[in-house]
């Protein structure tokens, strides 16, 4: 059992706690590996909205990278608790991806020695369709067909970057767009999704099922199991699986069901090591340690 999409007190909209705390709570209720995934954002429009850390209880500019020396070190220090009481811990980043940032991006997932590297979308048009509050700005007056295809369309370019391991929350746009277009949203991705899928099992990444919808209402994943039958018949066979936790309680919610769901296809969910798939009875591997200068 492990979780592959936790966002630690470094992200600011989770709560403040820390890396020690996740594991602690993890080992308690049996998950044997956790990949954290801080946020990382680049929208400059955002700047003063999204490019912030938290660091020792410290809100502090996300474009000053010196906080990724920090992360890593406490990553490190939790390894060397927790490796001999069976808990296996993952230095992970998911990426706000946004068009034409590539570089900017490839600076950072590049640049240091992460496990997992996960590619989201939580923005279009500068406005997050991830926040209650902000997509009560976006998705006003406009058709379901063109913000989904919108949605899509950023996506795929995500995909063909090849700067990311995972796709996270496929279909993100139904935890709000659901209050304007009710069952009509349900269908949307029929559209859109195919190519995408044939992509991302091309470029052999994976697709997070994302368990957050269980506990938002929607009783679904993300993406929805419409959209991972269509990724399992369109070859994608690598699938991690994340509750998408921004607080302790969240940690581990809705895991089993992903794992259920996945085994009706004959699918184990996949692990990261140096941002390479691991399966099977090659998992066990730590992150060698890290140097941090």
């Amino acid at each position: 059992m492990y979780d592959y999409h936790v966002h630690p007190g470094y992200s600011i909209d989770a709560e403040p706690s820390g890396i020690d705390e996740y594991c602690t709570k993890a080992a308690a209720i049996g998950i044997t590996e956790v990949c954290f995934t801080t946020h990382l954002e680049v929208d400059p429009q955002r700047k003063h909205l999204d490019w912030f850390v938290r660091v020792d209880q410290r809100i502090v500019p996300m474009d000053d990278l010196v906080w990724l020396d920090v992360y890593f070190r406490d990553i490190e220090n939790a390894r060397r608790k927790w490796s001999a009481r069976g808990l296996k811990i993952k230095a992970g980043l998911e990426v706000g991806y946004e068009l034409g940032l590539e570089k900017v991006i490839e600076r950072v997932v590049r640049g240091y020695p992460f496990d997992f590297v996960m590619g989201s979308v939580h923005c279009l048009d500068h406005l997050a369709i991830s926040s209650y509050k902000e997509s009560n700005l976006y998705f006003p007056g406009r058709q379901l067909k063109a913000v989904v295809g919108e949605y899509f369309r950023v996506l795929s370019e995500a995909v063909s970057s090849n700067l990311f391991d995972c796709i996270g929350h496929l279909d993100l746009y139904r935890r709000h767009g659901c209050r304007y277009w009710g069952a009509d949203i349900l269908h949307a991705h029929e559209e859109f999704a195919e190519p995408l899928l044939k992509s991302i099992a091309a470029r052999g990444m994976s697709l997070e099922v994302n368990t957050s919808g269980l506990r938002r209402g929607l009783n679904d994943f993300h993406p929805s199991r419409d959209i991972i039958e269509m990724a399992v018949n369109l070859g994608v066979r690598l699938f991690t699986v994340g509750s998408d936790a921004h607080r302790l309680a969240d940690l581990g919610h809705g895991l089993e069901s992903a794992l259920e769901l996945l085994t009706g296809y004959g699918i184990g969910p996949v692990s990261y090591l140096l941002r390479q798939p691991v399966h099977g009875e090659e998992k066990g591997g730590q992150t060698p340690p890290l140097t941090i200068k």
